[in-house]
């Protein structure tokens, strides 16, 4: 065979085969980039589950965390009310059969008071988990300890509004950073998380997801993503176990709340109406009336007490519902609304 055509027969071959290695690496190379842009898409739409379930949590959280501080505001009517009763009894051992509540205390209820409004004054213009966050640590705590002095020497309570919150946070943290303290930040982790929002509600996990990262490498983007993709299936669910929690025990406050508010009607009926502010002087219907305020009072206090939210001890652990508390006072609230209806 000549030479020229054994050669061109080779170059035929050789072509053959390089075009059929440039097919098979050009099916490769989109395979890839198909995989890539599947774990991309798919990336953002778990992203965009996570953000829903947080928004709708943290909004939850809020609600329950404004009605807690809202409650313990409200004591102050109740303690001005109890203030102009004479010869009133010291209101200790009002709890029923098993149910605890705390002895009243009206200096105690008092300081409540007036840190919640304090609490409930810098809402305002606050980031949406700011008030969940007080349910998340304890409403009744956060109030109590929001009673100080800021670093300039002001009493907390004097002040309003975002200057209020951050001079309670700074309080929170021992004090301005200025002032060798630790500033609002610290005041925020003392409140439960580092930060305001969903970190004071899900732990330290959620820090882990956000420096997560899609490589460009199809196969170790799709690692990643499956990586990423259980973490925030975990906190989903974690999530969304709060917010029936948290909507579950805000259900029970309200029915509280409704008992109590009618109690104190009565209260200031026979204190401001009738002007009748005599112990000694009231009928047994008074009193039973106004030991079942004192007993809602105190159930009221140890509910926004809980902490609905319990931080997880380890650094990049997932928090937890506090459900064996959350179970134990709606089950309380039951049976104090039994023996008082």
């Amino acid at each position: 065979m000549p030479l020229p055509l054994i050669l061109g027969m080779g170059a035929a071959a050789a072509a053959a085969v390089g075009a059929t290695s440039g097919v098979q690496g050009a099916v490769k190379m989109k395979k890839a980039s198909d995989t890539q842009k599947k774990a991309q898409r798919k990336h953002q739409r778990n992203l965009k589950r996570f953000a829903q379930e947080t928004e709708t949590t943290n909004q939850e959280m809020d609600d329950l965390g404004k009605l807690e501080l809202s409650i313990l505001k409200d004591f102050e009517t109740f303690s001005d009310l109890m203030e102009k009763i004479q010869n009133r009894p010291e209101f200790k051992n009002l709890a029923h059969e098993e149910v605890q509540i705390p002895e009243y205390n009206p200096e105690e209820l008092k300081k409540t008071s007036v840190g919640a409004g304090v609490l409930l004054g810098g809402l305002g213009g606050a980031a949406l988990g700011t008030a969940g966050g007080f349910a998340a640590a304890g409403a009744t705590t956060a109030a109590v300890m929001a009673l100080g002095t800021a670093s300039t020497g002001t009493a907390i309570a004097s002040l309003s509004g975002a200057a209020a919150v951050n001079a309670t946070l700074a309080a929170l943290g021992g004090g301005a950073l200025a002032a060798g303290g630790g500033g609002m930040a610290l005041g925020s982790a003392v409140l439960g998380a580092a930060t305001l929002g969903v970190g004071i509600l899900v732990g330290g996990i959620i820090f882990n997801l956000v420096g997560k990262s899609i490589s460009d490498k199809a196969d170790e983007a799709w690692n990643q993503m499956k990586e990423a993709e259980d973490e925030i299936n975990q906190i989903c669910q974690y999530l969304n176990d709060l917010y029936v929690s948290a909507g579950w025990y805000k259900d029970s406050l309200l029915l509280v709340q409704k008992q109590y508010e009618q109690h104190l009607q009565t209260m200031k009926s026979i204190i401001l109406e009738e002007g009748r502010t005599d112990w000694n002087a009231y009928t047994s219907a008074d009193k039973i009336t106004i030991e079942n305020t004192v007993l809602l009072v105190g159930l009221l206090y140890k509910m926004c007490k809980v902490q609905v939210v319990l931080q997880s001890q380890e650094r990049e652990g997932m928090n937890q519902v506090n459900h064996k508390e959350l179970n134990q006072n709606v089950a309380d609230a039951k049976s104090i609304l039994q023996k008082i209806a």
